[in-house]
């Protein structure tokens, strides 16, 4: 059915919605109105009937299995691939609370940026005791083999996802940094793309903020930190390969930048300098956008077994002829041990405070605060530092006995390893179920740029939690998708 078609019968696309109880719902006021920024869509989306967006959501799944937007799912030794989970009602943010918002990830990212130069230069940010030197050099995600080394124009993180929620105030926070290879933003710009052919018309009505420009800044980026001046630089995406979850965002992120997909078996390192194996012959490779961890990049520095990377590469990097996005390392910023400083970082680097705040945090590795996570695991959302996507997470106030008593026996032998947090009342969404609209939580990763300058990606992914009472987002974990609209 066309976008904008009425039907003579049956309920309106959002009657009978019902806000979640102690939520900030993103659509909704207390008093059951629009929020000012929302009513026009609602208003636009409401001319549907439920039949209507259901033979509308079987068009979006359509062209998500045709266009083979998919993620793998691992379950044991098994995986199963799948059409990724969208949801056709999107998520509104007001761009005068957007502008805000950028700001302060604009703030956050130099910070970190300022961090990883530090930690693996002078270390005036441990010298000082800011934060303990055992936190930073006993972190998983610390590489000590990079001491002194400095990448391209001294800029560490390059492609960032940083993910915010909504407490119940409506205020956005800081929930985690993602510095290493965070994914995701090739569904925010497939979501888009869908939502454009099924609502065209809300589009010419409503100003939103458009983010297919994505693509073209990271390729600025790239060229932006690729060594030598001037001429035409050779870039690729480094991916783990076909078997990889992610690949589907790896071909379509190489393809819609305008580079080469490449596997570790197809670069090779002589004299410093980085090649690929061409049909004519060696080329030269000016800049890298790897989508495979540290450990498996360079088998003679990390990992020997590594079967991905390329040999040589971390040397090739460190003489500075070639660019890695995002830089070597750059886990030990993302270490969830490490977030709880971060305000500490942008005051002792940039000496201001925080645009943006985070989820109050207790350091298992500190005795007194480990003591008290134990003390309150029935309260707590407890997670392993370098876990992602829901994995080493225990949700404290719906596990049972058995899962927290595992828990803190996992805690009290790797204290370093767990970070804990009250649990957040995540903001909801109207979502489309089997039932009809219903609120569900979700969180936002947007996603930030950097090269000569710093541009943040207008709204980001929003991931939703399907089930209903969940507070789990992650798509491994039962989770999906909106699109994110930042709206005039």
């Amino acid at each position: 059915m066309a976008d904008g078609a009425k039907s003579r019968t049956g309920k309106a696309l959002f009657e009978g919605y019902e806000r979640l109880p102690g939520t900030y719902d993103e659509f909704f006021g207390e008093d059951g109105d629009a929020h000012a920024a929302v009513a026009p869509v609602v208003e636009r989306l409401n001319v549907l009937r439920q039949a209507d967006f259901r033979r509308l959501k079987r068009l979006a799944d359509d062209t998500f299995l045709k266009g083979g937007v998919t993620f793998t799912l691992y379950q044991g030794n098994a995986s199963t691939e799948r059409i990724f989970p969208f949801d056709l009602i999107p998520r509104i943010i007001p761009a005068s609370e957007w502008r805000r918002v950028t700001e302060g990830l604009e703030q956050r990212i130099r910070a970190l940026n300022h961090f990883l130069a530090d930690v693996y230069g002078d270390q005036r940010i441990l010298e000082e005791g800011i934060i303990p030197r055992h936190f930073v050099e006993g972190s998983k995600g610390y590489r000590p083999q990079l001491k002194g080394v400095r990448p391209p124009k001294d800029l560490w993180v390059h492609i960032a996802g940083v993910d915010l929620i909504r407490d119940a105030e409506g205020r956005f926070v800081v929930l985690e940094d993602n510095l290493r290879v965070p994914s995701g933003v090739s569904y925010v710009l497939e979501n888009r793309e869908t939502m454009k052919k099924t609502y065209p018309a809300i589009f010419r009505d409503v100003s939103v903020a458009p983010v297919e420009s994505y693509p073209h800044k990271v390729r600025e980026a790239m060229n932006a930190v690729a060594p030598g001046e001037g001429g035409r630089k050779r870039i690729a995406v480094l991916t783990p390969g076909p078997y990889n979850s992610a690949y589907f965002e790896h071909s379509y992120l190489a393809r819609r930048i305008g580079c080469e997909l490449v596997q570790g078996s197809d670069l090779f390192v002589d004299d410093k300098r980085v090649y690929a194996k061409t049909t004519t012959g060696p080329a030269p490779i000016d800049a890298i956008y790897r989508r495979i961890d540290d450990e498996f990049l360079d088998p003679e520095v990390f990992r020997e077994d590594s079967m991905l990377g390329v040999p040589g590469l971390i040397g090739a990097w460190a003489a500075g002829n070639v660019a890695i996005l995002n830089a070597v390392g750059n886990g030990v910023a993302d270490d969830k041990g490490i977030y709880p400083f971060v305000p500490d970082m942008i005051r002792f680097y940039l000496d201001e405070e925080a645009i943006l705040q985070q989820v109050e945090t207790y350091v298992c590795a500190r005795e007194d605060e480990c003591r008290y996570v134990l003390d309150h695991l029935d309260e707590l959302v407890v997670k392993a530092v370098n876990e992602a996507g829901g994995y080493g997470m225990l949700m404290g106030p719906s596990a049972s006995k058995r899962e927290r008593e595992k828990f803190a026996r996992l805690i009290e032998a790797d204290p370093r390893n767990y970070i804990a947090q009250p649990r957040i009342e995540l903001s909801s969404c109207p979502t489309w179920t089997s039932q009809g609209v219903a609120p569900r939580r979700v969180d936002l990763r947007p996603f930030i740029v950097t090269g000569d300058d710093t541009w943040v990606l207008p709204g980001g992914l929003t991931r939703v939690a399907l089930r209903k009472g969940s507070y789990v987002v992650y798509t491994s974990q039962g989770g999906g998708s909106k699109d994110t609209w930042v709206v005039e």
